[in-house]
């Protein structure tokens, strides 16, 4: 059975993801969340089953708005080189418009017991299949090297973009994430050409 939707589980989200960022998620009561989002405590459980579940499905909801966003400005653009470029662009933007979400996501959710840690795993498998595919692209379009490994290349990109943004999360936002994506890109490029 599918959870029920619409505009309080919106709401309840986007309260879960302020709480959890200000307050951590240990210490991110259901009673602190229910009253960002201007609700009952019950209301909460007629959406979720605790607060693990919110946890699981912030970081579902988010990320798959996230990918959907990528690949539609994916869609129509013909370079494999530019392609990247979105991703890291897209990646970083996002999480710059939100910093609550970047602090949910670059700490709080990595702070979280195993069980969360898989189910966070699974959810990020619609990304990394979208980097797969630009790593795929690339193979085949001669544009990177022809025996790329591509699981160690898509560790590599997910991971510089990663701790990019977690490094910038832990300097409080003092600087802008966004222009780093074009340094990011040249360096990730340089790594998987061809002709490099």
């Amino acid at each position: 059975m599918g959870k029920k939707r619409g505009q309080k589980y919106e709401q309840i989200i986007d309260a879960a993801v302020k709480v959890i960022a200000e307050n951590g998620y240990y210490h991110s009561q259901v009673s602190k969340i229910a009253k960002e989002a201007g609700v009952a405590d019950g209301t909460i459980y007629l959406y979720f089953k605790n607060k693990e579940d919110i946890l699981i499905s912030l970081f579902e909801e988010k990320m798959g708005h996230f990918v959907e966003k990528i690949k539609e400005k994916m869609k129509d653009e013909p370079s494999v080189e530019k392609k990247l470029l979105i991703l890291i662009e897209m990646h970083f933007m996002q999480l710059e418009m939100d910093h609550d979400l970047a602090i949910v996501t670059q700490l709080e959710l990595r702070q979280s017991n195993i069980s969360v840690r898989h189910k966070v795993n699974e959810v990020l498998k619609g990304y990394l299949t979208l980097v797969d595919s630009v790593l795929k692209e690339g193979t085949e379009t001669g544009v990177f090297e022809e025996g790329l490994d591509h699981r160690i290349a898509r560790q590599l990109i997910f991971g510089a973009i990663d701790e990019v943004v977690t490094n910038w999360v832990m300097k409080d936002h003092r600087y802008a994430l966004a222009p780093l994506a074009e340094t990011i890109h040249y360096m990730l490029l340089k790594g998987l050409s061809k002709n490099n």
